[in-house]
């Protein structure tokens, strides 16, 4: 492979792994406080059809991801409400959040499937951009792309610097202890949960108003789904999320390279890479269970009320 053709790979890597960082990087938050939501690709899918509609409408980007990001805080209150404030199992009501965000993503866009629209221009940073093969990957992006990545170091600097960080991390560890020191585990975790439906919400925004400028029924196309498992890959941790993100959106991307290097292969087959690649990590995680244990937060998906 030519350079040029390599730095087109990483290019588009980058790009189809930044959605996926988004999403992760509120999962996990989320996760650390103790909730596991597993309803992030219903909220990427409203985060996606109302970025877009609202994009469209005012003509403003900006107003369009922010919107986005209230989707997703919307879809994410939802949640909370049934699996916070009710204490109702968090995978069943995960689940179903998709399941709602999916239908009701298909109703209010239906009217707007195909419409043009012009995304977010890619942004170049001087200097950077004109390093050979890593400058056009990682500084001709556009903004949002930019964006995750401060997020990235934004959440890192939160849980390893700071003393909020640590209450997060103590609440998913054990919610009973903390309580008895004080903290407000209930108001923690409805904050770590908007957090991670405002991410998911702006993940949705981007594939509409960056990726691919336009609204499809189902155009996250399962993202929201390797993103959960993105965050077991990583190990919670937040440097990892970027490798594994980057990684997944290789091989999203892959069936693109393979064919257009001339690969006799089906376009059906190739274009199932992402997917098999998640099959395939989640069968190697599995062979861990005891390392995973070992990570993940201790309260993870377990109901909390403060009276037991």
């Amino acid at each position: 492979m030519d350079i040029e053709l390599i730095t087109n790979i990483l290019f588009a890597m980058v790009r189809s792994g930044t959605p996926l960082l988004l999403v992760a990087l509120g999962e996990v938050v989320c996760e650390k406080s103790g909730v596991l939501n597993l309803g992030q690709e219903g909220m990427m899918l409203m985060g996606a059809v109302t970025g877009f509609i609202v994009a469209l409408t005012t003509g403003s980007l900006a107003l369009g991801v922010l919107a986005a990001m209230l989707a997703g805080v919307l879809m994410s209150a939802l949640f909370g409400m049934i699996a916070l404030g009710l204490r109702a199992n968090q995978v069943a009501t995960g689940l179903a959040l998709t399941i709602f965000g999916a239908g009701l993503s298909a109703f209010i866009g239906a009217d707007f499937v195909g419409k043009p629209l012009v995304g977010f221009a890619p942004i170049a940073i001087p200097v950077l951009s004109d390093i050979p093969v890593i400058g056009p990957a990682l500084f001709q992006q556009d903004i949002l792309v930019y964006l995750s990545l401060v997020l990235l170091v934004l959440v890192w600097l939160f849980f390893r610097v700071t003393r909020a960080g640590l209450i997060v991390k103590a609440i998913g560890e054990n919610p009973w202890s903390a309580v008895t020191l004080g903290l407000p585990v209930l108001r923690v975790r409805w904050l770590a949960v908007a957090f991670g439906g405002a991410l998911a919400g702006m993940g949705g925004a981007y594939l509409s108003l960056a990726y691919t400028p336009l609204w499809a029924e189902g155009m996250t196309a399962g993202r929201g789904w390797i993103a959960l498992s993105l965050v077991v890959f990583a190990s919670w941790r937040i440097g990892r999320i970027l490798l594994g993100a980057w990684l997944f959106g290789l091989a999203s991307i892959l069936h693109l390279v393979f064919q257009g290097m001339g690969v006799d292969m089906s376009s059906n087959l190739l274009a199932t890479l992402p997917y098999l690649a998640t099959i395939v990590v989640l069968v190697i995680l599995s062979s861990k269970q005891s390392r995973i244990r070992l990570m993940a937060p201790m309260s993870l998906g377990k109901p909390f009320h403060p009276a037991g």
